[in-house]
């Protein structure tokens, strides 16, 4: 009989109870050219059209809002301020399959990267760009993000900031993350917790402990896979003085060392079997004994467990044990969330690396600023599959640093030959003329231009630019 509650953060809100609302199709803010601090910020159509652009609009025209969504309630933000964009620059209207969009600019949109019709019907999963001001993608979730009463108003951050335990995110996803953690934080039943490689399960754990009447005493972390096969008795419960060597010194273990507070057990499914009812004892009542003592200790401990395979590979006396469960959601479920992980990364690495901040940050006072990101980068990554989720994305974020030549992250050759391996990069062979026909057909938009030619990247164009002395309009 399995009595373990399993909390899942993998399911869209608009299906995980009945009582939340339908699902509706909107444009998040994943890049703008103007003002990246708002990257997050979202536009929910609705079946009547309505225009986007900069500033107000007309008077009694139906305008198409930016908001800031938050648990429980949306907050309205001014319209972007980006003199490149008409006043009504966009009509768009919610539809039974996605979001109607009707180009009202000069030029032409960019449906998944590729030049758009004038009106165009966007998707779950699709991007939408005004070149060179603004990327969306479309996603479909519940209206409204619901209530986290879990979570502590004091804890809650600035919008699109990481929260105290380095979560980072404003989907649906990403705030019942939160409330699930906090929800179990204040029980004190072992946790198991579920996720592919990547997904954050140690932040996951960082969050319970730090909500715990544990959370005075720092938490206790430790990779099962490390447990030599023939030690784990003394890596788990320590010995005595001179045992089983004379003049051992004394080891409390890890369960004597997690006395007081909780113990992490990270890739517990790598266990053997026969290993894993080594721990059983412990979760019962915390009962163990150091080798070479006869006397039994008691261990006030919570164990957390995790584990990037199915709850099936435990033992399942161990599974039974760990009665709490939260299933963490992979990158690719919460994609509106990846530019805010990506900032968060870059501004990481620049704190470690500052010359990555003042070469690649717009402003960078030496603790955070906001990464210049081409938009065909941003849009790679969030078309992208990932395997092994944030890692992977930090991974993807630092070959763009290093292929980069300038002073903005760039989609680079290389970086295409990660993203699409089955893609083979070839630099077609291009005159000067043909290059600024294509310059002057899209108005010397490079976005544009470089597709045109069939060219990798827009970096690959600017390289041809230079070779044939056109100048550069938007440098």
């Amino acid at each position: 009989m399995n009595n373990s509650t399993t909390l899942d953060a993998t399911t869209s809100q608009a299906t995980d109870a009945q009582d939340r609302e339908a699902a509706v199709a909107m444009l998040v803010l994943a890049w703008s050219s103007t003002e990246p601090a708002r990257i997050g910020e979202v536009i929910i159509p609705t079946d009547r059209p309505a225009a986007f652009g900069r500033g107000d609009g007309e008077p009694g025209e139906t305008r198409a809002v930016l908001v800031r969504q938050r648990p429980g309630h949306d907050q309205p933000t001014p319209a972007l301020d980006n003199p490149f964009l008409s006043r009504r620059h966009l009509l768009l209207r919610a539809t039974g399959a996605g979001i109607a969009v009707e180009n009202l600019g000069k030029k032409a949109l960019l449906h998944d990267g590729q030049p758009a019709e004038t009106k165009v019907t966007v998707h779950d999963g699709e991007t939408l760009e005004i070149p060179g001001q603004a990327l969306f993608l479309c996603v479909r979730r519940a209206r409204t993000i619901a209530p986290c009463p879990s979570v502590p108003e004091r804890e809650v951050r600035g919008f699109g900031e990481p929260d105290d335990h380095g979560l980072v995110g404003e989907s649906p996803l990403a705030w019942q993350l939160r409330e699930r953690c906090a929800l179990v934080g204040g029980l004190s039943a072992h946790v198991l917790l579920l996720g592919d490689s990547g997904t954050g399960k140690e932040l996951a754990a960082q969050a319970i402990h730090a909500r715990s009447t544990r959370a005075k005493r720092p938490l206790v972390a430790r990779n099962a896979v490390t447990f030599p096969p023939g030690l784990i008795d003394a890596e788990l419960f320590g010995n005595i003085a001179g045992y089983p060597n004379p003049g051992m010194p004394a080891r409390p273990g890890i369960i004597g060392e997690a006395d007081g507070t909780t113990l992490f057990l990270d890739e517990i499914a790598e266990m053997p079997h026969e290993l894993q009812s080594h721990l059983l004892r412990v979760l019962d009542g915390g009962e163990y004994n150091r080798l070479g003592e006869a006397t039994r200790r008691r261990a006030d401990l919570r164990v957390i467990a995790a584990t990037n395979r199915d709850a099936l590979a435990l033992k399942h006396d161990l599974a039974a044990r760990l009665g709490l469960r939260i299933t963490l959601p992979p990158l690719d479920a919460r994609r509106e969330d990846i530019p805010l992980i990506a900032r968060y990364l870059l501004n990481t690495i620049a704190r470690k690396d500052p010359q990555i901040g003042a070469r690649f940050f717009a402003s960078w006072n030496g603790k955070t600023g906001e990464p210049r990101l081409a938009p065909a980068l941003v849009r790679e990554l969030l078309a992208h599959h990932y395997k092994t989720n944030v890692r992977e994305l930090e991974a993807l974020l630092l070959s763009s640093l290093v292929g980069s030549r300038g002073a903005t992250l760039e989609l680079t050759d290389e970086l295409v030959a990660e993203l699409r391996p089955t893609v083979r990069i070839a630099t077609p062979v291009c005159t000067a003329e043909q290059v600024r026909a294509a310059l002057d057909k899209h108005g010397g938009v490079r976005e544009l231009a470089w597709r045109e030619l069939g060219l990798a990247n827009r970096y690959v164009l600017k390289r041809l630019m230079k070779k044939h002395g056109i100048a550069d309009a938007e440098d």
